[in-house]
């Protein structure tokens, strides 16, 4: 007998089946990343209530989003190699139990202190979600199943963006912001409920094998092995381009624009970073059929999007007159929409570069690289803002400080990424080509 692979995402032997009962379970996780990404974004539609709420100015309301991210960022390393130990399900009820505690805390701060205490809480757990679906996806589908899985993740999450620019935005202004956090906390019990009863790390019959998880050491190894394929570093630097921009404004700094340096209203406002979030759901659909046809897609699709994005802010921002025209923030807009399925598109550099033992590491350090970004940017917008008396367009500018570096960092890559994965796809048949009869 004989097996193999045809490309990077081809089925192995050994892959798990996939099928409903692999939905079903993965659902659960998703169900998992999408309260998260709700919690995640809620100060977007919060900046300027919390702006009056604890009396800060823009740097200092840009640190809520910094702190939390910064603690995102810094957990990612930890977290993946927590779950390549622990499993999914353990450290996915860790996240749930952390995130809902800084969600109702966020509720019931009485002050600025407590406040970033709790969205720190909260980017904690936040931190141990999405790595740890990317890591049930595998277990439970195939692999050539790989970027349509991480692409469906991400399109849950942005639902989980778009229940915060609908609802959560008109709870805050009709019940309170007490009522409003409070009351969206729940929504973490209900999935910790669901997880606890029905998640499971893996198929059976599909155990990881085992391996040792001792010591600094094992810690070490995991890491630096990581960083040495090419794939993990331009997976990085894949998403570290792409999300921020994106990420940046729905995050914080989207309404504060359209309102104040575009003269919208609160309302209109709204329904744009809505269209953020719809235009991402469709673009991540999109992207994720290109990726599973065509492998060879992932870098111009991400560069493609990059260069729209810059092309689209430049445009909005040198505008000469006071106000862009809606059309012209409309697109801004919708190209925003791709930037989370383009990040999404750095774990399909960095899968095919590691082996399954390392998906969590690896996974990890790829989903810095937006976070990095998105934190950057956040506190130079704030300190740019204060500096210049809300010069939206001064501020907005460093975009393109952090566009540039990554895209001379991918393309200094991205030959030598691509010739490591082909050796590992030759060696990779040489090992299944001849199967003892």
């Amino acid at each position: 007998m004989s097996a193999g692979r045809t490309g990077p995402n081809s089925t192995l032997p050994g892959d798990p089946p996939g099928g409903r009962r692999a939905v079903a379970v993965w659902g659960i996780g998703v169900s998992v990343y999408f309260v998260a990404v709700i919690f995640r974004t809620s100060l977007g539609v919060a900046g300027l209530d919390a702006a009056d709420r604890f009396h800060v100015n823009a740097s200092a309301l840009s640190t809520f989003s910094i702190l939390q991210l910064l603690v995102y960022a810094g957990m990612q390393i930890p977290v993946g190699l927590l779950v390549d130990r622990l499993g999914t399900k353990k450290v996915l009820t860790i996240g749930v139990v952390l995130f809902t505690a800084g969600q109702l805390g966020f509720a019931f701060s009485p002050s600025y202190g407590m406040a970033l205490a709790s969205r720190a809480l909260l980017g904690c757990g936040d931190a141990m979600t999405f790595i740890s679906v990317l890591r049930l996806g595998t277990r439970w589908f195939p692999a050539r199943r790989g970027p349509m899985v991480a692409q469906m993740a991400g399109l849950a999450g942005m639902a989980g963006n778009l229940v915060s620019t609908l609802v959560l935005a008109r709870l805050l202004h009709g019940v309170g912001w007490t009522a409003a956090f409070a009351g969206s906390a729940l929504a973490g019990v209900v999935v910790l409920v669901l997880l606890l009863l029905f998640l499971k790390d893996h198929p059976e019959g599909h155990e990881p094998e085992p391996f040792p998880h001792h010591g600094a050491a094992y810690v070490r190894r995991q890491i630096a092995a990581s960083w040495r394929e090419p794939g993990t570093r331009l997976g990085l630097w894949v998403h570290f381009t792409t999300q921020f921009p994106a990420m940046v404004f729905l995050l914080l700094w989207g309404l504060p624009f359209l309102v104040e340096a575009q003269g919208l209203s609160r309302a209109t406002a709204g329904e744009m970073l809505t269209l953020v979030v719809l235009s991402n759901m469709v673009v991540g659909l999109v992207y994720g059929q290109i990726v599973a046809r065509h492998h060879e897609a992932r870098l111009p699709l991400a560069l493609g999007t990059v260069g729209a994005t810059a092309l689209v802010w430049a445009g909005t921002l040198a505008h000469p007159g006071e106000h862009a025209p809606m059309w012209l923030l409309i697109t801004l807009c919708a190209v925003l929409g791709a930037c989370g399925p383009a990040s999404m598109l750095g774990f399909d550099f960095a899968r095919p570069a590691n082996p399954p033992e390392r998906q969590g590491t690896a996974s990890g350090i790829t989903n810095m690289g937006g976070f990095v970004a998105s934190m950057t940017t956040l506190f130079a917008i704030g300190v740019l803002l204060d500096a210049t008396g809300d010069d939206y367009r001064v501020a907005f500018s460093c975009v393109f400080v952090l566009q540039a570096l990554g895209v001379s960092q991918i393309l200094r890559l991205r030959t030598r990424a691509a010739r490591r994965e082909r050796e590992r796809l030759v060696a990779s048949r040489v090992e299944t080509v001849h199967v003892p009869a």
